[in-house]
């Protein structure tokens, strides 16, 4: 199992834009090694006698499966003014938000 160091949480959580206290960091470090425990043993599976599948619907060939579809339904919504109002900061009609890409 490879160990998930604080370091390598904070350059995610960085990338991610997210500030995690020291405890969020120790409690993330230790649920990735838990992630990655299993994607080794996915990994180890033996799937050579295994038929590849794009859906598990075609694993039921026998079985008539008929798509859901719901009924498009229109309702009423917020108009764009209130929407706005709701907004930390605006530009003319539209919100306003922090660069975030470099």
């Amino acid at each position: 199992m490879k160990k998930i160091s604080k370091q390598e949480v904070k350059h995610i959580a960085y990338l991610s834009r997210l500030a995690l206290s020291e405890e969020e960091l120790e409690l993330y470090s230790k649920q990735l090694e838990v992630i990655l425990e299993y994607m080794d043993k996915l990994n180890n599976v033996d799937t050579t006698n295994v038929e590849p599948v794009s859906s598990i619907i075609m694993l039921y060939k026998n079985i008539e499966i008929k798509p859901y579809y719901r009924e498009d339904v229109s309702k009423e919504s917020m108009c764009g003014k209130e929407i706005l109002q709701n907004a930390p900061q605006r530009v003319h009609n539209y919100f306003k938000v922090e660069k975030v890409i470099e």
